[in-house]
């Protein structure tokens, strides 16, 4: 049997990146408190699973989906969604989140989002599930906080929806699916979204969904076990080799289980621009530049081949903790990324908790 605790990977050879590209500052500095190294060396290597009954809470949770009562409704309507989406509840996210000592999750509506509607209907939609949404957060102060939903495709309505939810609802960010129909993140249909997006300088969480080219593409696989990875690589490669990461600097990307297959398919990334010349207009300072600026979750992937793949190409200060909650536990990733033996006591402190501050200031107080 494989022991999961053989010391980690530091380098990926093939692409010329060692341990000392792994440190490399993010744009947005942030220093641990003694508090914080306290927690770390409380739980330990081995403090996996259940939160110690004198600690606080202090994990966040960038990767937490709710079920807002006016999207059951719809999915019962339009004949989509599982039971664990369906059957959620706030008594149940609290519960998962004590039992792991997380002390905010981030909230946020699962795919198809409203990709399955379209017109004043996804809009009326958003609309509901985004004061939902804020509601909690004014019920439940400190517990939670909100990436709203916005109809991605109807610009007018999804700029009108920004505004209401950064400005009204007091938002965190926004969450979009990584893609909508046959359109990815760089599609030029966006770019007046991603526009107020960059000048408000905001939070993007993404959330793969399974693209129209891949639905039911192969009986024996659902689109959650291989196509919601592809596509989040599909999203990333877009928003970099359209220009719109450069062009768009100032906004905060989130990505999925560990950035999807993107760690694995690393040679092609850099390679792009290699032998399509027009693509070096786009990562002018290479396409590893581009990449580590984004932030990437734990959510799925806190195990220790793929958080070996990550962190031999992203800092660890670009990664944040997240669960995938209903369909995973919290208690389930604080004891994977414990056993992957992939990071340091501090970097995984940080992973939990400091590198979501750098993104959400307002929950350190």
């Amino acid at each position: 049997m494989t022991d999961l605790r053989t010391p980690s990977l530091r380098g990926c050879f093939c692409c010329g990146l060692t341990s000392s590209s792994l440190s490399n500052p993010s744009r947005r500095g942030f220093m641990l408190g003694a508090g914080a190294l306290a927690i770390s060396a409380a739980m330990g290597r081995d403090g996996a699973g259940a939160q110690p009954a004198d600690t606080k809470p202090f994990r966040i949770d960038v990767h937490h989906h709710l079920s807002p009562p006016a999207y059951v409704t719809a999915s019962n309507d339009s004949g989509f969604g599982d039971p664990l989406m369906k059957n959620w509840s706030i008594e149940k996210s609290l519960a998962d989140m004590d039992k792991a000592g997380i002390a905010t999750a981030m909230l946020s509506v699962t795919t198809p989002a409203v990709n399955f509607t379209r017109g004043d209907a996804a809009r009326k939609l958003c609309r509901e599930s985004n004061e939902y949404a804020a509601k909690l957060v004014a019920d439940y102060p400190g517990r939670f906080g909100n990436f709203a939903m916005l109809p991605l495709t109807d610009a007018e309505g999804s700029l009108r929806e920004l505004t209401y939810a950064l400005d009204t609802l007091k938002a965190d960010g926004v969450a979009l699916m990584t893609s909508y129909g046959d359109k990815w993140l760089g599609d030029p249909s966006f770019l007046p979204v991603m526009e107020e997006l960059n000048r408000r300088k905001a939070l993007v969480y993404t959330h793969p969904t399974a693209a129209n080219c891949c639905v039911n593409l192969v009986p024996t696989q659902p689109p959650v076990m291989i196509e919601f990875g592809t596509d989040t690589t599909r999203t990333i490669a877009d928003i970099i080799f359209s220009g719109n990461a450069r062009r768009f600097p100032d906004i905060d990307w989130i990505f999925s289980h560990a950035g999807g297959t993107m760690p694995f398919l690393i040679e092609r990334f850099v390679r792009h621009p290699l032998l399509v010349p027009k693509a070096k207009e786009t990562v002018p300072e290479g396409t590893l530049t581009e990449l580590k600026r984004f932030f990437y979750d734990t959510a799925q992937t806190s195990n220790r081949g793929a958080m070996s793949a990550l962190a031999a190409i992203i800092p660890p200060s670009q990664i944040v903790f997240g669960t995938d909650f209903p369909y995973r536990t919290g208690s389930d990733h604080v004891k994977g990324l414990r056993e992957a033996g992939v990071f340091t006591d501090d970097q995984i402190t940080a992973i939990e908790r400091g590198n979501a501050l750098k993104l959400l200031p307002r929950l350190a107080s």
